[in-house]
């Protein structure tokens, strides 16, 4: 399979934003009258898809757009302890000078997005961000006709379960890396197009005969 467009997610799947998230969650669900999450409940809310998490989590629909703009906030503030994934840099080098045109969709600010990607922030073609936690397949539409390919030449690569079905609700391709927000078994109980359990394997999928030298080690997401 040929793709000229890879649209990439950002926290979970390019950044390793996860063990910030752990840390900041409950002072958040605080300050926005949530329930908090116990230790021992993050396996289970790494299976479980984003409207589930919602609900286990008493969070009212109403309060999300606030809820994100207060979470960029807290980035922006934390965007130097937020790293990328090791690979990332370079993945992403090889694609974007093998001809791939990247794209960046995520419920981020383009600025917070930008800091968090340091130089390789301008291997990006398009961004499209601060989406809703739901809106990813109008951007996903949105960016497919702006990069002016066909739908059967995208593929969109994310860390959870709304990222896979916003990627066919936009009639694209889905790959799913296994590193990020949500647990592996549950991204391959939806069958998505492509898994990655290591960086190197998106190269060796979108431009198999680069014969790039991206780090072999497997990523896993991060418990600090």
């Amino acid at each position: 399979m040929s793709y000229s467009l890879a649209i990439f997610d950002l926290d979970g799947t390019l950044a390793d934003s996860f063990p910030w998230f752990l840390r900041t969650i409950n002072d958040i669900a605080d300050r926005f009258g949530f329930r908090r999450v116990a230790d021992d409940e993050i396996e289970a809310l790494r299976h479980a898809s984003s409207r589930e998490i919602l609900s286990t989590l008493e969070v009212p629909l109403w309060k999300l757009p606030m809820i994100a703009r207060y979470v960029r906030r807290l980035k922006a503030e934390h965007a130097a302890t937020i790293p990328l994934f090791p690979g990332v840099e370079a993945m992403l080098r090889t694609l974007a000078g093998n001809g791939v045109q990247l794209a960046l969709v995520t419920s981020d600010s383009e600025a917070n997005a930008r800091e968090k990607l340091g130089e390789a922030a301008s291997l990006f073609a398009h961004y499209d961000c601060s989406s809703s936690l739901f809106g990813k397949a109008a951007k996903f539409r949105r960016v497919t006709r702006r990069a002016g390919v066909g739908p059967a030449e995208v593929i969109s690569i994310g860390d959870e379960v709304r990222d896979i079905d916003a990627a066919r609700s936009a009639g694209i391709a889905c790959g799913a890396v296994c590193w990020g927000y949500a647990a592996p078994a549950a991204l391959r109980a939806l069958a998505p197009d492509h898994i990655f359990e290591r960086m190197d394997e998106i190269v060796a999928m979108l431009v198999p005969d680069s014969g790039a030298g991206v780090g072999k080690a497997e990523v896993r997401p991060g418990r600090r």
